[in-house]
């Protein structure tokens, strides 16, 4: 199996967010030769081909997910990511633009219940 095809499989029977560090970790458990450039090198591959999709948040590593449709939260304390699954939006979006549109990203900056917990502490 090539590494893309183990690292497509990784991203998609997880529900975790994992950076690419954490990928290659999982990767080399079952292929210890793997070296943490390929990881990289078939991570942006796989999203430049829309198979999988990378979220970006300033200050942390990128990380990625299946590409399936659903939106984020993003802790604004941790940078804790869950996901949320609201109505698809890209009609009303190609209504109010004009033309279609490829897709879109939404992520949704809220306080985690445990950074909540803490803040009232």
């Amino acid at each position: 199996m090539k590494y893309a095809d183990r690292i497509l499989e990784i991203i998609n029977t997880t529900d975790a967010h994992m950076t690419a560090e954490q990928v290659f970790l999982t990767l080399k458990q079952t292929c210890p030769s793997v070296v943490l450039a390929t990881v990289y090198n078939n991570l942006n591959h796989l999203y430049q081909q829309g198979k999988i999709r990378k979220i970006s948040i300033e200050g942390c590593p990128d990380r990625f997910d299946k590409n399936t449709r659903h939106d984020h939260l993003i802790c604004c304390r941790c940078n804790k990511i869950s996901d949320i699954h609201l109505s698809d939006i890209t009609t009303q979006l190609e209504q109010q633009m004009g033309f279609p549109i490829e897709g879109y990203d939404l992520k949704i900056q809220y306080l985690c219940p445990q950074c909540r917990a803490k803040q009232e502490e």
